[in-house]
């Protein structure tokens, strides 16, 4: 494509429903206000669940407080780590099992500068966690065995 050619227009509509991660958008209040088919196949919520929800939908209760002490913070200062730093979270399914999530995040802003809402591009981890832990634990029993002393 040469430099006068234009770019086909991109429909980010389309994008977000058919993209392999989940995409998750919260107003500055919490409350879900988009949700892909990715993030159905990851938390077993329909979008007909989890549109106007609390992100407690898929919070666990043991996080809530931390995740809603943060969530604060970058709704105030408008600054967030995690938009090029992936964090890792435990988070739920509909059918109450336990998820482990890694993600990044994208902060929307009004005209004014304030921000309205936060993006979340989410995978599921559960899978490689699971093998990781399983992995750490056969290491310490080796070394255990090695030592001569009970893992």
């Amino acid at each position: 494509m040469s430099g006068t050619e234009a770019s086909p227009a991109i429909d980010f509509a389309q994008l977000v429903a058919n993209i392999g991660d989940a995409v998750v958008v919260s107003d500055a209040e919490g409350a879900i206000t988009v949700w892909n088919a990715a993030a159905e196949r990851i938390f077993g919520f329909s979008e007909p669940e989890a549109i106007g929800r609390s992100l407690d939908l898929i919070t666990p209760e043991r996080h809530r407080a931390r995740h809603w002490h943060g969530y604060a913070k970058t709704m105030k200062s408008g600054v967030t780590r995690y938009g090029t730093e992936l964090l890792r979270v435990p988070a739920l399914h509909k059918d109450g099992r336990a998820l482990s999530i890694a993600f990044t995040v994208g902060l929307l802003f009004d005209d004014g500068g304030s921000v309205t809402g936060i993006a979340a591009v989410i995978r599921d981890e559960t899978s490689r966690w699971n093998e990781e832990r399983q992995l750490r634990r056969r290491l310490a029993e080796l070394e255990a065995e090695q030592t001569g002393s009970p893992a």
